[in-house]
């Protein structure tokens, strides 16, 4: 088993990039990499939702138009 180190496997491994020096225009396209993943990933799940509640367009229209404020946050 491997030693704790309270970091996450995703931090571990981009960890192992730190040992090489990229340009920025490297730096950038690997963030771009990984926030379009991120963003797939979310909405592949966010899609799921919608499929297995069989929400609609609508259901979205009304959401916007509901009020859940509470009156007295503490």
């Amino acid at each position: 088993m491997g030693q704790q180190s309270g970091l996450s496997n995703i931090q571990l491994e981009l960890l192992k990039l730190y040992g090489n020096n990229v340009s920025e225009q490297q730096l950038f396209d690997i963030r771009m990499l990984l926030a379009k993943y991120f963003a797939e990933q979310a909405t592949t799940a966010m899609e799921k939702i919608w499929k297995d509640k069989n929400l609609t367009e609508q259901d979205m229209i009304n959401w916007t138009n509901e009020h859940n404020r509470l009156k007295n946050r503490p």
